[in-house]
């Protein structure tokens, strides 16, 4: 039995493809939905893989994996940088959540360099492009047979 786990996507992430490829790479977001179900898979998940550009849609994710004690690979989006309901819905994770981003925030704009996640997360990755969810992945299910 696979152990489900919720690949949640914040604002922006269905455009995957056709927004700024050269920041964001040329997969599409159905590209990223099957990297995610065929990589988990092989690790023993079933990967939930979810996108939303609405802040309360995405807390209430993170309050159903909390309540389940989902595991969680987040891409927050811009959300990031600023939404603390976000944090605080993180913050009550009761299983691993990791952090991801395609690019390297710190290699962008200085608003980008802080986010109010990561000291909540169980651990960030960030800057390999779509490889970064498979990183992700792996180091959750490391983190989960640890």
């Amino acid at each position: 039995m696979s152990r489900r786990v919720l690949v949640l996507n914040g604002p922006n992430l269905g455009r995957l493809g056709s927004r700024e490829p050269d920041v964001y790479g040329s997969t599409s977001y159905a590209g990223l939905v099957d990297t995610c179900r065929t990589l988990g898979g092989e690790l023993g998940f079933e990967a939930d893989v979810r996108e939303t550009n609405d802040e309360g849609e995405m807390i209430r994710w993170l309050h159903e994996a909390a309540d389940g004690s989902i595991p969680v690979v987040i891409n927050p989006g811009a959300f990031t940088h600023y939404s603390y309901g976000m944090r605080d819905a993180a913050a009550q994770r009761t299983a691993p959540l990791i952090e991801v981003h395609i690019s390297n925030p710190y290699a962008r704009e200085e608003f980008r360099h802080t986010s109010v996640i990561a000291p909540v997360a169980s651990g960030t990755v960030a800057g390999f492009g779509i490889g970064s969810y498979r990183l992700a992945l792996r180091a959750l299910a490391e983190e989960l047979r640890g």
